[in-house]
């Protein structure tokens, strides 16, 4: 794949850079060396490799799934003006 000037333009606008008409050739070079990179990355063979979060093999802390109320119900209608059994008391709004 190839950048031509149109694109590198349209990336410096998008990216919010000032370029000049001397940055156009310098930044297009250094896309087109990118690109090619990520062109040579393709080639590589990963069918029998796993993905992988992290370069050492790690496992997550887990803790139980278990449905609990959290034990905070008195803590949450701790400042309520009008409760009843852990739920707040509002008026009525519909008539």
């Amino acid at each position: 794949m190839s950048v031509d000037t149109a694109t590198v333009r349209r990336v410096a606008r998008l990216a919010r850079i000032a370029v000049t008409d001397e940055d156009v050739a310098t930044m297009q070079g250094e896309l087109n060396s990118i690109l090619g990179f990520v062109e040579q990355l393709s080639e590589v063979d990963v069918s029998g490799v796993e993905p992988m979060t992290s370069v050492i093999p790690m496992e997550m802390k887990k803790r139980r799934d278990v449905v609990t109320d959290g034990h905070k119900a008195d803590d949450i209608v701790a400042n309520a003006p009008e409760t009843d059994e852990h739920f707040f008391l509002v008026p009525k709004v519909v008539e």
